[in-house]
């Protein structure tokens, strides 16, 4: 009598392998330009914000500071979703995550083109476009990151340059059309303009790799990196103080005698500029230098332009000071997401590692302005808050090299 032979159980296959990215190529880059329309509908939004600074002080009669909530909220939701929104895209949930995002940011400017009330909105243009726009960046750029690695900075540079486009034709669209058409109406176009260029990015957007079910929310484990750990922090520092001038730049052009339609443009100068801001530090980080390398120099030209900010009292100084800042700070902007990614050697994580640094910065974008504006309204001028945001750039630019000789050493010849 033969002995029967147990059947082994089966066994589940192996995952395929993750095929390197491609780096190029038509798909690869059809994912870049979508990453610029919505980096020009979330983040040109939120920069144009200082337009509106201006025009609420005037019309609603609340205090700058707390009007500057209103922004300070947007940013700082943008990021704090992005820990979930970033772990949605690596779980498969990127096109649910998504179509939410542009589906509140579109209500959310709609109904903020109905509002008559700071609390209608702080509602409307801060929790719910804020909301909105959390949902749809983080997992984008985490998205457009899997497709490249050597040219991955540039990549992500690019698509943050269209925060630098919505940053010039938002506020001008609002120049143009405030006086002929009222705050409503004007509103309402700039909700259709998003709209339109929504539809291309909701069609051609495309994860590339498989979904990554397992796994936690938050990859605690990171925390015990200490580049991650102190790059994350340096970035608070750098945020705290980051889009106080985007604010109140208009704000203080007025104060030295711009008229409002005039302090517009310089709304329109600091975003625009940082076309240049953005691409050309992103190509020397790309071909020579390293991203970490590169943006701890720009966090120090911030810094000074702050300090300097402090002695302009003069419309063609204000305009010089408006150039210089915007290329410094848009640097820091767009290449923070790419140096963040470069700490992440697992792609499989990087939806997760991106949305939990985001998220870290979220705290310093929602306490940044309103301080400011509280320490304009304390010292009866501007002098408190230029100095207080030149030194969280100082402070930030620190931290920075101190995570980047914790990444190589004392050695400063090593591309990072």
């Amino acid at each position: 009598m033969s002995e029967k032979r147990e059947t082994p159980p089966p066994t589940d296959p192996l995952p395929p392998p993750i095929e390197p990215p491609p780096d190029g190529g038509l798909k690869a880059c059809t994912q870049a330009v979508m990453g610029h329309l919505v980096c020009f509908n979330t983040w040109g939004y939120i920069a144009s914000f200082g337009v509106f600074q201006s025009y609420y002080q005037t019309s609603l009669g609340v205090s700058s500071s707390a009007i500057s909530w209103v922004g300070s909220v947007q940013v700082f939701l943008i990021f704090f979703v992005g820990t979930f929104s970033g772990r949605a895209l690596d779980a498969g949930y990127f096109r649910l995550v998504y179509y939410t995002g542009v589906l509140l940011q579109l209500l959310g400017v709609f109904m903020t083109s109905l509002a008559t009330r700071y609390w209608q909105l702080f509602l409307a243009q801060g929790i719910c476009t804020g909301l909105g726009s959390g949902l749809q960046f983080c997992p984008v750029m985490g998205l457009v990151a899997t497709y490249f690695a050597k040219r991955r900075v540039f990549a992500l540079a690019f698509g943050l340059v269209g925060g630098a486009g919505g940053g010039m034709l938002f506020p001008g669209l609002v120049k143009v059309l405030l006086p002929i058409v009222g705050f409503g109406w004007t509103l309402r176009v700039l909700g259709f303009v998003m709209l339109a260029t929504s539809i291309p990015a909701m069609v051609f957007l495309q994860p590339r790799l498989p979904p990554r079910k397992s796994g936690p929310i938050v990859e605690w484990s990171a925390f015990q990196e200490p580049a991650y750990v102190l790059f994350c922090v340096g970035m608070f520092f750098n945020f705290w103080g980051l889009y106080f001038a985007f604010y109140y730049v208009g704000a203080f052009g007025r104060s030295v005698g711009l008229s409002y339609s005039d302090s517009t443009n310089l709304i329109i100068v600091t975003n625009g500029i940082g076309v240049v801001g953005r691409l050309i530090p992103a190509y020397l980080a790309n071909a020579y230098f390293g991203p970490l390398n590169t943006i701890i120099p720009l966090a120090l030209g911030a810094s000074i332009m702050m300090f300097c900010w402090a002695a302009v009292h003069s419309v063609g100084g204000l305009y010089a000071f408006a150039v210089l800042y915007g290329i410094f700070s848009n640097g820091v902007q767009g290449l923070w997401p790419s140096t963040l990614s470069s700490l992440t050697p697992d792609l499989s994580k990087t939806g997760v590692r991106i949305g939990m640094g985001f998220t870290v910065v979220s705290f310093a974008c929602l306490t940044g302005p309103p301080l400011g504006g509280a320490l304009i309204a304390r010292s009866h001028g501007y002098i408190g808050a230029q100095i207080w945001g030149g030194l969280t750039f100082a402070m930030g630019a620190l931290v920075l090299v101190a995570a980047r000789v914790s990444k190589t050493g004392a050695s400063w010849k090593v591309r990072m």
